[in-house]
């Protein structure tokens, strides 16, 4: 039998989806996905295996116009993900981008379109909040175009048409050996998804530019044969006045972050832990290089 296996790209403007698109197509949680643009940070990636194929697929962050390092250093996760990978899936925001013309012609969009010679595939999403003429226009405004192999519209949310799209991916691997064992998921360890998990709920209960403002790092992840796993997380912020926003009165919203967040890390990680938060002031951590190595912000990773 030939086995078909590869890399997908899943590419596009903040907020379009991505994460939950790769999460629906893998059927398992595995992308941080909120209702704020720009939650993903890095390159995460997602192995779906069945017998006769196995689909890479690599979650990036979304593109857009740098105002700092961080920003820099997440468009660069985005230019290193597409070079040599097997198909690359642009996904169309279609309630807040109706003609597809923010993603297609947005310069970092067209510069990675030109470059990859790979087989692309247009994804219109958030179907679910469109409506049928619109989507019949976008499908047919760009369903001449020789760049898309195929254009599929789709809700990764309710996770309509997904099967299609596995199908047209399948349709379109090449014939190559699996790169992972069959039961593994992804390439990152438990600390990584850890981190995501808490810096995702920030997301969720902080409001404004505080979230955007935080990093988590994972201080102490201790496995314990007997009794709960302890993990010990460091929340950071850029500036003092955020600190007292991150505890909230009387400590009770990071009370609550680590109530949300223990929960779920429970879930993902299938057993229960203990989890203590804690709140790092580090000044302009977003624009210090130094800083931003440190935590895991290398084009090398």
């Amino acid at each position: 039998m030939n086995t078909k296996s590869g890399f997908v790209t899943i590419i596009g403007l903040p907020n379009a989806g991505k994460s939950t698109l790769m999460n629906a197509l893998l059927g398992q949680d595995l992308s941080v996905a909120t209702s704020k643009p720009q939650t993903t940070r890095k390159r995460i990636l997602g192995i779906l295996s069945e017998e006769d194929y196995q689909i890479i697929f690599l979650d990036t962050p979304g593109i857009l116009d740098p105002k700092y390092m961080l920003q820099e250093k997440m468009l660069d996760y985005v230019f290193k993900s597409t070079q040599e990978t097997d198909i690359l899936l642009l996904i169309i925001d279609i309630e807040n981008d109706k003609g597809g013309n923010k993603l297609l012609d947005n310069e970092s969009v067209q510069k990675i379109i030109k470059k990859e010679k790979c087989p692309k595939i247009l994804v219109i999403n958030k179907i679910d909040n469109s409506n049928e003429s619109t989507i019949k226009l976008i499908t047919e405004k760009f369903g001449d175009d020789k760049t898309f192999e195929k254009i599929i519209p789709l809700s990764a949310k309710l996770k309509v048409n997904i099967q299609s799209l596995t199908e047209t991916l399948i349709e379109l691997l090449p014939v190559h050996p699996k790169y992972f064992p069959d039961d593994q998921l992804t390439d990152a360890n438990e600390r990584f998804f850890v981190s995501e998990i808490i810096r995702g709920k920030i997301f969720e209960l902080y409001k404004d530019e505080v979230p955007y403002s935080t990093e988590v790092l994972i201080e102490d992840f201790k496995e314990r044969e007997k009794g709960k796993d302890y993990i010990s997380a460091a929340i950071v912020v850029e500036r003092e006045t955020q600190k007292p926003i991150i505890l909230g009165k009387k400590g009770e919203a990071i009370k609550k972050l680590g109530k949300y967040s223990r929960e779920a890390i429970d879930d993902f990680l299938q057993r229960e832990v203990y989890l203590e938060l804690r709140v790092k002031v580090r000044e302009k951590w977003r624009t210090n290089p130094n800083l931003l190595k440190q935590y895991g912000y290398s084009i090398e990773d």
